[in-house]
């Protein structure tokens, strides 16, 4: 609406009817939506600021503008209100469930300089012979969690490590690289078996069922490995992701979960598939994080970059979503708890914590913090009681949270006061 030359029209006052505002300017949470790239961070103390009123737990988009001055006080219960003494069935008494006390604090804490600060990488895996593997620069180590000795595995001629997965039985671990070749290696005698080729960029993500290593990159596709045959390249799956391949999982049933930069996540019903069988697009930011139930089939959950920081669950073989909650920053890993109907999430900016959830409601129970920098990514011991997150901040912290499976030997950590590093 115009304002008028009318006598009577104050030219003080604004009479439109719409202010249009500048836009001159990106805020911090603009950036991140629209630079893909999740190892963003602040680059100047302003940027920290504000990135900690918006996206931190205290944001003012929680802040309430309308509050009763005073509460409604409780009403009082009448005289002779009826008591319930006694249940319908005396003998069915109700015991509480004992109360889990997780401890706030790591009970181990191990150096690792060199561990690379990437978004996209995952540098540890926990193996079934109770030995963990770490990925420092271009070298890989693997240390002993019984007697608690760290041995040097391999160091590339070329480029640094940027995956790292043992196979199922613990005996065997590939190794991604960022020039695109994939490392077979024997743990017990420490000789590399092969060198799978392929791919051309960085390998993003790693995943094995049986005999079949699954292999994602930047080049967007996800090869199949038949490590069994000198003709190794079985299938190649292109199309369905846009960017790099950043995550990849195996149910226990066969069917593969693959996440990427696009944001996409991917199903495929088994390792002949050359089409997946749902595609969700239920993440705005890239799909690192990717885990199966292991109680319950069919239901992955899956977690956000910074500028999505949900967490999922997801009925893959219809495509719904079962439940999402927001983490409140960038989700990194994700592991199950074997016994308990919980899982655990590891974070990156800004707060760089481990979260436990609740199942199915996905309500939180508790924060575990220590971290001075982002958390890259999880490992689960064999018998799914201790966790190991690895850290921007180069180190590796071990963390009992959850109830041993009774169908594993617990692990014995070695208490060795003078263990500074795993190198």
């Amino acid at each position: 609406m115009a304002l008028g030359t009318d006598s009577g029209c104050n030219m003080d006052v604004c009479m439109s009817d719409r202010l249009v505002p500048s836009r001159k300017t990106c805020g911090t949470v603009g950036q991140l939506k629209m630079e893909n790239d999740e190892n963003w961070t602040p680059t100047n103390e302003y940027h920290d600021v504000l990135s900690q009123n918006i996206l931190d737990k205290e944001s003012l988009l929680d802040f309430k503008v309308l509050t009763f001055q005073n509460r409604p006080t409780k009403a009082a219960s009448a005289p002779n209100e009826l008591k319930v003494l006694y249940t319908a069935n005396r003998d069915a008494v109700v015991r509480a469930k004992p109360t889990r006390v997780i401890s706030q604090s790591a009970f181990k804490v191990l150096d690792a300089p060199g561990l690379v600060d990437d978004f996209y990488s995952h540098p540890i895996d926990w193996s079934q012979r109770d030995s963990l593997a770490v990925a420092l620069g271009n070298m890989v180590y693997v240390f002993d969690v019984g007697s608690g000795q760290a041995s040097p595995l391999l160091t590339l001629a070329e480029g640094t490590v940027t995956s790292l997965r043992w196979a199922g039985e613990g005996l065997h671990l590939s190794v991604g690289t960022s020039t695109g070749s994939t490392q077979l290696w024997d743990g017990t005698t420490q000789k590399q078996l092969r060198n799978l080729n392929g791919h051309a960029g960085r390998v993003g993500a790693l995943a094995w069922h049986d005999h079949i290593l699954s292999s994602g990159a930047a080049d967007a596709e996800i090869h199949h490995h038949d490590v069994r045959v000198r003709d190794h390249l079985v299938a190649t799956l292109a199309g369905a992701h846009t960017d790099l391949v950043c995550g990849l999982d195996y149910s226990s049933g066969g069917i593969l979960a693959s996440g990427g930069n696009d944001n996409k996540l991917c199903i495929w019903e088994n390792t002949a598939s050359q089409a997946p069988l749902n595609v969700l697009d239920g993440h705005d930011s890239a799909v690192k994080a990717l885990k199966w139930c292991p109680f319950q089939r069919h239901v992955l959950a899956s977690g956000g970059g910074s500028a999505d920081r949900r967490l999922c669950l997801w009925n893959a073989s219809s495509g719904r979503l079962l439940m999402a909650a927001d983490a409140e920053s960038q989700v990194t890993g994700i592991v199950w708890g074997h016994q308990e109907k919980e899982l655990m999430t590891s974070h990156g900016y800004s707060r760089n914590q481990l979260s436990l959830w609740k199942y199915p409601s996905l309500a939180k129970s508790v924060d575990l913090e220590g971290h001075t920098g982002r958390i890259l990514g999880l490992a689960q011991s064999p018998n799914s009681s201790v966790i190991c997150s690895s850290s921007a901040d180069e180190t590796l912290r071990f963390w009992n949270v959850f109830t041993a499976n009774e169908k594993k030997a617990p692990e014995q950590f070695a208490a060795n006061p003078t263990l500074k590093t795993i190198r």
